[in-house]
């Protein structure tokens, strides 16, 4: 091989990996969800018995990393109505505690398509820090649909505006 033919490869391998995007969106529909989510990779799917409004329930977790932050979508069912709000404001208060971060003081209700009216459903922006002590930022939407409770997470060290609102946006719960 000449060293023209050398540089001539390598100079594609380069520009192909130039034009490969870091966030490779796809639909993608978790089982026992009922719920539509755009990931910008393959996520993983995982269940665990948690304690959530004092109640024990299976929580299911759909989560990938991708360009330097980590996108995740978690759901269970409460099955009980009167439970749904305490466990709405149970999950933003664990994203905001595991990083600790204060819950922010003006909050924005969440708006996910096909969603229950629930007026604990809201969009968090925080900044807080890992257990090692890495800051990070982390964007969390909690709301529910009858008696699931959902919550959308992007957390990373420095969040781009495009994939969060991509993968916000993206969320719907169809009929």
């Amino acid at each position: 091989m000449t060293l023209r033919t050398v540089l001539t490869v390598l100079a594609l391998a380069f520009a192909a990996a130039a034009c490969t995007p870091v966030l490779d969106w796809r639909e993608v529909r978790p089982q026992g969800a009922g719920l539509v989510a755009l990931f910008p990779c393959k996520p993983a799917g995982h269940s665990r018995q948690i304690v959530l409004a004092e109640t024990s329930v299976e929580m299911t977790l759909y989560a990938c990393s991708a360009g330097g932050a980590t996108y995740a979508v978690g759901f269970a069912d409460l099955g009980r109505p009167q439970q749904v709000e305490p466990a709405t404001l149970a999950l933003a208060d664990a994203a905001a505690r595991n990083i600790g971060a204060p819950l922010p003081t003006d909050v924005v209700s969440a708006g996910v398509p096909g969603m229950t009216p629930n007026t604990k459903a809201r969009r968090l922006s925080l900044t807080g820090t890992l257990a090692d002590g890495t800051p990070v930022q982390e964007h969390v939407a909690v709301f529910s649909r009858g008696t699931r409770v959902y919550q959308a997470t992007v957390i990373g060290t420095a969040l781009g505006a495009d994939g969060l609102e991509t993968f916000f946006d993206a969320l719907r719960l169809p009929n």
